[in-house]
């Protein structure tokens, strides 16, 4: 049951920024010395790999739309990647065990992300683009804390982790509402435009 908050509080980084996770985890357990770390997320080629993809990530998630896009395309990776680091913390737990950490991880991953890429839509709409960095570096910040709590306090990773995930939702769903409520005030205003016209 230990297992469960940091796998949980894992897949939910990994479904916000999945690069930013493995490079966060693996750079604590190859130099911070920290032994809960998979040994497979310490490897040189999986931090490199995963820091230049994090880079990418950091440059095209400032970007409106073009974050939405990257979004999109990462729908499968950012759950797979939640997936895959709930089987390595499972470490040699028995393999049921190790299948519902794995799905448990991916699924939090899936959930975080579905909300990460309502959000980014809904803050697309803004006309500056000062909103979506704002919210982009908040995102990495957040990730960054939680991944590094997930081995030093995963209990802590996982409040926190759970937190975010429900004010993410509770947002989401109201500035969705604001976007539709202005969306039909904007169409009303341009049929009494044409009609007057």
């Amino acid at each position: 049951m230990e297992l469960v908050p940091a796998v949980l509080a894992s897949g939910w980084a990994s479904g916000v920024n999945a690069y930013l996770c493995v490079v966060v985890l693996g750079v604590l357990g190859r130099f911070g010395g920290i032994e809960a770390v998979p040994e497979a997320l310490t490897r040189t080629d999986v931090l490199v790999v995963a820091a230049v993809l994090y880079l990418l990530e950091f440059v095209t998630d400032k970007i409106p739309y073009v974050d939405s896009l990257w979004d999109a395309v990462s729908t499968a990776i950012r759950p797979t990647a939640g997936a895959v680091i709930g089987l390595l913390i499972a470490g040699d737990a028995g393999s049921l065990e190790q299948a519902v950490l794995a799905a448990s991880g991916g699924a939090a991953a899936l959930v975080s992300h579905l909300v990460k890429g309502g959000l980014r839509l809904i803050v697309n709409t803004s006309p500056e683009p000062v909103t979506n960095i704002g919210v982009s570096l908040g995102e990495d910040v957040a990730v960054a804390g939680v991944a590094t709590l997930v081995v030093v306090a995963p209990a802590v990773a996982f409040g926190i982790a759970a937190v975010l995930l429900v004010l993410g939702v509770i947002l989401l769903v109201v500035l969705w509402k604001n976007v539709r409520r202005g969306y039909r005030r904007y169409r009303a205003w341009r049929e009494r435009r044409l009609a007057v016209g």
